[in-house]
Formats: structure tokens, sequence, C-alpha cells
């Protein structure tokens, strides 16, 4: 019994940074924001005047909205290629499997302003293929502009696959080949594997990337700032202008829409575990 204490008390000991770490840049920034969301813009008067006034004000809503379209509608886009390529990546021998997931780990990682950057340098207004295809007489970008909804959607949609990607691949290790084989014995054909036993083992993982892509569109700022800047009305640029603005400088009202913002991942979040509570127990 002295034994196990002392193993549990030396792996407490190991544990004591990452607990410090989460209460210091997680836990404590949470605390304070949502009582700095309670207070009016003196900064004095407990009040809940900030969420009022986002949920009476049509611009802060339509923030909400724009933000939750585009992550609902990028994570769909990027979870359902995300299946089919990284079911592709298992038809490739295990060198070249390692070889695609290094190019998509590093993918994953080109987001924010350079990746924003790349964009206009190739399809802005002045970009290489705009001109290129113009000079050829293509006018394939004639009728696209990078700088509003679709390109939002385009940007989006590229960081976040090679994610998605990431996350799906493992679950693919899952399904095993004497599935297959035993399904086609039994007469089974591909599509009849895939619709009932393929995709509900695979089912879990794809809830879960969903998640994770919803809540990484809604929290995305570098990318969409360096992409639109104050031309399109997201709720993470809102707040950004709201705590760091030289001309409209409100952090109690910021600190109101990032608790909202926070709210709603942690709904997504909330969300997925049910769903794949009540996946896992079907597939039981």
């Amino acid at each position: 019994m002295r034994k196990i204490k002392k193993q549990k008390i030396y792996l407490l000991a190991l544990l004591l940074p990452f607990i410090l770490f989460v209460i210091g840049f997680e836990i404590g920034p949470l605390v304070a924001m949502i009582k700095n969301s309670l207070y009016a813009d003196d900064g004095i008067t407990f009040s809940i005047d900030q969420y009022l006034t986002i949920f009476k004000s049509k611009f802060y809503l339509q923030a909400v909205k724009n933000s939750f379209i585009i992550a609902i509608f990028s994570a769909v886009v990027s979870v359902i290629v995300a299946v089919i390529v990284a079911y592709s990546f298992t038809k490739f021998s295990q060198k070249i499997q390692n070889r695609l997931l290094m190019i998509a780990n590093m993918t994953s990682n080109f987001e924010g302003i350079p990746l924003s950057f790349s964009y206009i340098i190739l399809l802005g207004n002045n970009g290489l293929f705009t001109l290129l295809f113009g000079k050829i007489g293509w006018d394939l970008f004639a009728d696209f502009n990078l700088y509003s909804w679709t390109g939002l959607i385009l940007v989006y949609v590229y960081f976040q696959i090679p994610l998605a990607v990431m996350l799906i691949y493992p679950s693919y290790q899952g399904v095993k080949k004497q599935w297959k084989e035993a399904s086609s014995l039994l007469g089974g054909s591909k599509f009849s594997f895939w619709l009932r036993i393929g995709i509900p083992v695979l089912l879990p993982s794809i809830v879960g990337t969903f998640s994770i892509l919803f809540a990484n569109a809604m929290g995305a700022y570098a990318t969409a700032y360096a992409l639109v800047g104050s031309n399109y009305n997201l709720l993470s640029l809102q707040i950004a202008s709201l705590v760091a603005s030289d001309v409209t400088l409100k952090p109690q009202l910021g600190s109101a829409l990032g608790v909202l913002l926070a709210s709603t991942m942690i709904g997504a979040m909330w969300f997925n575990e049910r769903m794949m509570r009540r996946i896992r127990r079907d597939l039981r």
C-alpha cells in the first residue's frame, strides 16, 4: 500500500507542471474573461448589459451566424474529402503511406497569415493564376472573389482537410481485412460492406473529427484577418477589434463575445461526446 501511494505521489508530481500550465494558460484566462464580461463599460459596475447588447444587436448576431455557417460548411466538406483521401492512403504501401502522412502533417500546420498571403499571391485580384489565365483567355476566375465568403470557405477547407486526414486515417486501421473477406464470402458487395460495417466503425472518428474541425474554424482568427480584414463580419474578428482596437476599445463587450464563442465550442464538444457515446452503444 505504501509503495502504491508513493507511486501515485510520484505521478502527481510529474503531472504538476502540466496542471500549472492548464491553470495558468487556459482556466485562468477563461475565468478572467467570464468575470470581465459581467461588468459594464466602466469596468466597475456589475452588470449583464454586455450580453444584452450582443443579443439585441443584429451586427453581432450576424457575426455569430457567419462564423457558425463557415465552421459548419468547412467542417462538413473537409470531413467528406478526408474520408475519401484517408481511404486512398490505405491502398498504398506502408512506406508511401508514411510519406503521405508526413506531407499531410506539414500541410496541416500551414495556416494563418502565411496561408492567406499565399492565396492572395496566387488567386488575388492581381494573383499569379488570375493574371496567367486572363492572358491565355481562360476566364476561370472572372467571377471569383478571394476576399469574399467563397474565398474564406476555400482557405478554411484547405487548412482543415489535412488535419481531418490525420485524425481519420488511424480509424481505418480498425477495419479488419478479415471482415471484408467474411462479407464477400457471405455474398455482400463492397457497397454493403461499407454501408453496414465500415462506416459504422468509422463513425465515432468521423463525428469526433467534425467536432474538432468545427471548433477550429470557429476560433480561427489570423487566416480570416489577413484575408478579409474587417470586410467580413466574423465573431473572432469582432472580439479582436473590441479588445485590441484603437477606435472601439470595449474589452468587457469583447469578453462577453469571447464567452459566447467558448460556449459554442464547449457545446460542440458536449454534443460530440453524447453522439460518440450513443454510436458506441449502438455498435455493441
